[in-house]
C-alpha cells in the first residue's frame, strides 16, 4: 500500500473501523496467509475495496478513481506498454484538454509520471486506484491484446496449415485467452463437420471457435499429453490435470474426456487463484447476513452448511470462510472432491474411490488427527451426514455442503438421510443458500423503465411494493452490451444468498419434523431474506437486473 501499515492503521481506527482487537486479527491473517495488511483487512471484511481506496486518496489529497466503473477508450488504454503498466500497476484511463489522466496503485512514481508526460507530450494526472481494481481492469482488457488468436486459429484454413498448425500455441492460447477473460469451463466440442471451442462466462456458455475437425484429433492428443493421460485410449473417459504457467505464477486446470458420437469431447475447468482471494463481501453477501455467519463461525464446536446447485459459488464461500479461520493455533483437515484450491497450513485430502479414500472413510480418520475444524466437501449419504453430525457434536466445527433448492429444505434432507431430528436440531449453526448471478457491466450500464403491471405477473405484489414502491413506472438498470461484455449487457458474478440462523424455536419445528415450508415461514418471521429478496435489493442497487435474478431463482421470467 502506498501509505504504511501503521498510518493506515491509525487511519480506520479514527474512523472507528479498527480497535486493537481486529488490528490484532489483521496481524495474524498475515501471519498465517503470508499476506500484506491491506489484504488483511479486505480479507476479513472489515473494509471494501472501494472504501478502502476512497480513505487512502482522501489521506493522501489525490483524487481517486473505481476503474471498473470508468469507459477507458482503447488507445487511451494503450497509452502505457503493457511490461510496464503491468510491472508498475499504472493505467491511462482518460484525456482531455487538462491532460492524460493516469491510475496508479503508486501516485508518488515521479519516475512513471515523468515517462507518461513525456510520452504524451502533455500534463499527467495521477490518479489513485487500488492494485485489485487494476488488474481487474488488465484481465478486462487483455481479450483486445491477444492478436496472435485469430492468427494461429482461424474458421477457414488451408490443408498447408493443417499439416504444420502450432498445436501448442493453439491449446495454450486458448487456455490463456480463457484466463484473462475470467472463463470458469472451456468446452472443446467435435461436430459433424467441425469442432467448436465454447467459454462459460459468467455461468452462460458462449460459442469462441469454429475450426476444422482435421485439426481436433491433435488438440486431443496434445491436452492428453499436458494432463499425462492414455493418448492411445479414445473410446473411454478419462480425467486428469493440467498446472499451467502464466503472468509468472501456476493455473490449475482439471480434464475431463468423453467420448461421444462425433469424437472425443473435452471440458477443461480452471481452477483460477483469482477466486481464492475472494470475500463474503467480494460475493455480495449483506452486512446482516455476514454477521450471522460471522457469528456461527466463531463458535467452536457445530455444524455450517453451505448449500445450493454446482457452480453456484459453495466452495468459493467456504474457503473465504475456512482462510479466515487459519491460524497456527488451530488444525484444520478438509476431504474434498476433488481439492479445488490449495490452502496453505490447510490439511486437505483428496477422495480416492480407489483406494477406498470416501468422503466416509476418510472423515472417520480426521477424527483421530485431532481436529478443531473440519470441511467436508459434500455430504452425499447417511453414512457421511452420520458422522459429520457426531463430530460437531464432539467439539469440532464442521464445515460442508449439501444439495438442496434453499437453506430450510436442507433440514429436513439431514433428517432423510436417518439423522435423528434432535441431533439435526442441536449441531447445525447456520445454513447459507446461494447462487451466482452476473452483473450489469459497469462499461455499458444505462436505466431502463419497467411497467408495475408487468412486474406483478412475474412477482408478487407485496414483493414488488416492498422493493419498487407501487408507481407505474420503475426505473431501474441495465446493459447496453459493449465490446468488454461481449455485447452481453453483463460482465462478472456476484452471490444471492438465503441465511438461516438455527434458532430455538426452528429447532422446536426441526423435533417436531416440521417440513421446509413451516421452517422457512418461521425463518421469514425471525428475519430471514430470501435469496429473491437478495437478488431485488441488488436490482434496487443497479448491480444485477430484474430478468437475471428471475432466471436465477427459477421464476418465470419476463
Amino acid at each position: 500500500m502506498v501509505i504504511s501499515d501503521q498510518d493506515l492503521a491509525r487511519l480506520l481506527t479514527k474512523m472507528g473501523l479498527l480497535d486493537e482487537k481486529k488490528i490484532k486479527e489483521v496481524q495474524e491473517y498475515m501471519k498465517n496467509a503470508s499476506a500484506s495488511f491491506d489484504d488483511g483487512l479486505l480479507q476479513l471484511n472489515i473494509i471494501s475495496d472501494e472504501q478502502l481506496g476512497i480513505t487512502v486518496a482522501n489521506y493522501l489529497k489525490i483524487p481517486f478513481v473505481n476503474l471498473s466503473k470508468v469507459s477507458i477508450p482503447q488507445d487511451v488504454f494503450h497509452i502505457v506498454p503493457e511490461k510496464i503498466a503491468r510491472k508498475h500497476k499504472v493505467i491511462a484511463f482518460g484525456r482531455d484538454q487538462n491532460g492524460t489522466k493516469v491510475a496508479m496503485a503508486d501516485p508518488k512514481n515521479n519516475e512513471i509520471i515523468a515517462l507518461i508526460a513525456q510520452k504524451t507530450e502533455s500534463k499527467v494526472i495521477p490518479y489513485l486506484a487500488t492494485p485489485r481494481d487494476i488488474n481487474n481492469t488488465f484481465y478486462i482488457f487483455k481479450k483486445d491484446l491477444q492478436k496472435g488468436f485469430d492468427e494461429l486459429v482461424k474458421t477457414k484454413i488451408g490443408d498447408k496449415f493443417l499439416k504444420e498448425a502450432p498445436i501448442a500455441q493453439i491449446v495454450d492460447l486458448v487456455i490463456e485467452t480463457a484466463y484473462f477473460d475470467k472463463v470458469s469451463d472451456i468446452h472443446i466440442e467435435p461436430q459433424e463437420e467441425d469442432a467448436l471451442i465454447r467459454y462459460r462466462m459468467d455461468g452462460i456458455l458462449h460459442d469462441m471457435l469454429t475450426y476444422p475437425k482435421n485439426l481436433h484429433d491433435r488438440i486431443m492428443t496434445r491436452l492428453k499429453v499436458l494432463s499425462r493421460l492414455r493418448t492411445d485410449e479414445h473410446l473411454t473417459p478419462q480425467d486428469g490435470k493440467i498446472r499451467f504457467e502464466i503472468e509468472n505464477s501456476y493455473l490449475d486446470l482439471r480434464l475431463s474426456i468423453i467420448p461421444i458420437v462425433e469424437g472425443e469431447k473435452a471440458v477443461l475447468r480452471l481452477l483460477s487463484s483469482h477466486n481464492q482471494q475472494i470475500t463474503l463481501t467480494d460475493l455480495g453477501m449483506s452486512t446482516k447476513d455476514l454477521d450471522l455467519v460471522s457469528k456461527a463461525y466463531a463458535k467452536s464446536y457445530g455444524m455450517i452448511l453451505s448449500t445450493g446447485p454446482t457452480g453456484s459459488g459453495k466452495s468459493t464461500s467456504i474457503y473465504a470462510i475456512l482462510k479466515i479461520l487459519n491460524t497456527r493455533a488451530k488444525n484444520i483437515t478438509t476431504i474434498e472432491d476433488p481439492v479445488e484450491y490449495r490452502v496453505q497450513g490447510v490439511n486437505q485430502i483428496q477422495v480416492n474411490t480407489k483406494t477406498n479414500l470416501t468422503f466416509a472413510s476418510g472423515l472417520r480418520s480426521i477424527l483421530r488427527q485431532d481436529p478443531n475444524i473440519i470441511f467436508v466437501g459434500e455430504i452425499r449419504d447417511s453414512e457421511t451426514a452420520g458422522i459429520a453430525v457426531n463430530a460437531a457434536l464432539t467439539g469440532h466445527l464442521v464445515v460442508s455442503t449439501l444439495h438442496t433448492n434453499d437453506a430450510a429444505t436442507s433440514l429436513p434432507r439431514l433428517v432423510d438421510m436417518k439423522i435423528e431430528p434432535f441431533l439435526v436440531a442441536s449441531t447445525i449453526n447456520i445454513i447459507m443458500a446461494q447462487r451466482l448471478i452476473r452483473k450489469i457491466c459497469d462499461m455499458c450500464k444505462t436505466t431502463l423503465d419497467l411497467n408495475y403491471d408487468d412486474l406483478v405477473k412475474n412477482l408478487p405484489e407485496e414483493t414488488v411494493k416492498k422493493h419498487f414502491g407501487a408507481n407505474k413506472k420503475i426505473r431501474v438498470y441495465t446493459g447496453a452490451g459493449c465490446k468488454i461484455c461481449h455485447n452481453t449487457g453483463y460482465l462478472g458474478r456476484v452471490g444471492i444468498f438465503e441465511v438461516l440462523e438455527v434458532s430455538k424455536d426452528i429447532r422446536k419445528l426441526i423435533v417436531e419434523k416440521a417440513d421446509s415450508d413451516l421452517i422457512s415461514q418461521q425463518a421469514k418471521k425471525e428475519g430471514m431474506i430470501t435469496m429473491l429478496d437478495d437478488g431485488l435489493i441488488k436490482v434496487v442497487q443497479g448491480v444485477t437486473t430484474i430478468q437475471e435474478v428471475l432466471r436465477v431463482t427459477k421464476v418465470e421470467t419476463l
